[in-house]
């Protein structure tokens, strides 16, 4: 199941970033992929744009693999396909 329109503009609402680095790779990301994200990918997107910008940062351009406040999260599936996309360049 696809998100909505409401759940889709929420989350680019909450993509815009204070370092322009995270505000490109996810606008590269909802031009490519925000039509058909799932549900499930939304929350996962949800979880990581609930980070701190540096965070963030750190995890879409690949220089660590997790962060302290995901850890287990981001052992899943769903989280690894969702971050494989964001650094998809």
């Amino acid at each position: 199941m696809t998100l909505g329109n409401a759940e889709l503009y929420r989350l680019k609402s909450d993509a815009r970033r204070g370092l322009l680095e995270n505000d490109l790779i996810l606008q590269r990301f909802f031009d490519r992929y925000g039509a058909q994200l799932s549900s499930e990918e939304g929350n996962v997107l949800a979880q990581l744009l609930a980070l701190e910008d540096t965070d963030l940062m750190n995890l879409l351009i690949g220089r660590k693999d997790s962060v302290l406040a995901l850890e287990k999260e981001l052992q899943s599936d769903s989280f690894k396909a969702v971050l494989q996309k964001l650094r998809e360049k």
